[in-house]
């Protein structure tokens, strides 16, 4: 199973998803479950994360501290089995790079169903502390079902 998470510039957000899930497969014992992360924007490329996200993520046992940012690239949609957005536009930017593909559509979704994880970008720590709990709780929620 190949799960990818997208966010806007994947330096927040998807990576500490990316992160979350990885660690709950872990140790759920589902080797079988790849998880990689990018952004819509290519704004970040190459980098790694925010270092904010890095230390609130290492603070909870998550390291991050290999990510770099990648933006989404069509194949993506083609080579990972579930595609979750951080939220409502990245999710529409994802639709239309589907380009109408009703196939890789149906990879695409909502990370957390029914409404999108907030950007902690331009907030303090408790926004990027919110984004983990979030990742987390959601993480626990979706390995049971993977």
């Amino acid at each position: 199973m190949r799960v990818l998470m997208i966010c806007l510039g994947n330096i927040c957000r998807s990576p500490t998803a990316e992160a979350a899930l990885r660690r709950a497969a872990h140790d759920a014992g589902r080797s079988d479950v790849v998880v990689e992360s990018r952004g819509t924007a290519g704004w970040h490329e190459g980098k790694g994360a925010d270092p904010r996200t890095v230390a609130h993520a290492k603070a909870r046992g998550l390291d991050l501290s290999g990510h770099r940012a990648r933006k989404l690239a069509r194949a993506d949609l083609v080579d990972f089995d579930v595609v979750y957005a951080m939220d409502e536009a990245n999710l529409e930017d994802v639709r239309q790079l589907c380009r109408g593909d009703d196939g890789l559509l149906g990879k695409v979704s909502l990370f957390l169903g029914d409404r999108g994880v907030p950007d902690p970008w331009s907030g303090g720590p408790a926004d990027f502390e919110r984004v983990l709990d979030l990742c987390e709780g959601r993480a626990l929620v979706l390995i049971s079902g993977l």
